[in-house]
Protein backbone atom coordinates (compact mmCIF):
# COMPACT_ATOMS: atom_id res chain seq x y z
CA UNK A 1 0.00 0.00 0.00
CA UNK A 2 2.84 2.40 0.82
CA UNK A 3 4.51 1.68 -2.54
CA UNK A 4 1.25 2.42 -4.35
CA UNK A 5 0.76 5.65 -2.43
CA UNK A 6 4.34 6.79 -2.99
CA UNK A 7 4.09 6.08 -6.72
CA UNK A 8 0.75 7.90 -7.09
CA UNK A 9 1.91 10.84 -4.94
CA UNK A 10 5.14 11.13 -6.94
CA UNK A 11 3.27 11.17 -10.25
CA UNK A 12 0.99 13.91 -8.91
CA UNK A 13 3.94 15.89 -7.56
CA UNK A 14 5.80 15.71 -10.88
CA UNK A 15 2.71 16.83 -12.79
CA UNK A 16 2.13 19.68 -10.33
CA UNK A 17 5.77 20.79 -10.54
CA UNK A 18 5.68 20.74 -14.36
CA UNK A 19 2.43 22.71 -14.48
CA UNK A 20 3.81 25.25 -12.03
CA UNK A 21 7.04 25.62 -14.00
CA UNK A 22 5.11 26.20 -17.23
CA UNK A 23 2.86 28.76 -15.53
CA UNK A 24 5.83 30.55 -13.98
CA UNK A 25 7.67 30.70 -17.29
CA UNK A 26 4.49 31.81 -19.05
CA UNK A 27 4.11 34.82 -16.79
CA UNK A 28 7.41 36.23 -18.04
CA UNK A 29 7.16 38.47 -21.10
CA UNK A 30 10.56 37.64 -22.60
CA UNK A 31 12.18 34.21 -22.27
CA UNK A 32 15.61 35.78 -21.69
CA UNK A 33 14.27 37.42 -18.55
CA UNK A 34 13.13 34.19 -16.93
CA UNK A 35 14.65 33.73 -13.49
CA UNK A 36 15.33 30.00 -13.72
CA UNK A 37 16.15 29.73 -10.01
CA UNK A 38 12.72 31.15 -9.21
CA UNK A 39 11.08 28.72 -11.65
CA UNK A 40 12.91 25.74 -10.09
CA UNK A 41 12.20 26.90 -6.54
CA UNK A 42 8.52 27.50 -7.24
CA UNK A 43 8.16 24.11 -8.95
CA UNK A 44 9.93 22.35 -6.07
CA UNK A 45 7.66 24.06 -3.53
CA UNK A 46 4.61 23.03 -5.58
CA UNK A 47 5.84 19.43 -5.61
CA UNK A 48 6.33 19.48 -1.83
CA UNK A 49 2.86 20.92 -1.32
CA UNK A 50 1.47 18.23 -3.62
CA UNK A 51 3.04 15.53 -1.43
CA UNK A 52 1.61 17.16 1.70
CA UNK A 53 -1.83 17.37 0.10
CA UNK A 54 -1.56 13.71 -0.89
CA UNK A 55 -1.23 12.80 2.79
CA UNK A 56 -4.94 13.53 3.08
CA UNK A 57 -5.59 10.72 0.61
CA UNK A 58 -5.32 9.78 -3.01
CA UNK A 59 -8.29 8.52 -5.01
CA UNK A 60 -5.86 6.45 -7.10
CA UNK A 61 -4.97 4.38 -4.04
CA UNK A 62 -7.97 2.85 -2.34
CA UNK A 63 -7.67 0.77 0.79
CA UNK A 64 -8.32 -2.83 -0.10
CA UNK A 65 -9.62 -5.56 2.17
CA UNK A 66 -7.03 -6.78 4.63
CA UNK A 67 -4.69 -3.81 4.04
CA UNK A 68 -3.12 -2.25 7.08
CA UNK A 69 -3.30 1.50 7.60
Amino acid sequence: MIKQWLRAATIRAIKTAAQTAVATIGTTAVIYEVDWRMVAGTAALAALLSYLTSLAGLPEVEKGEGDEV
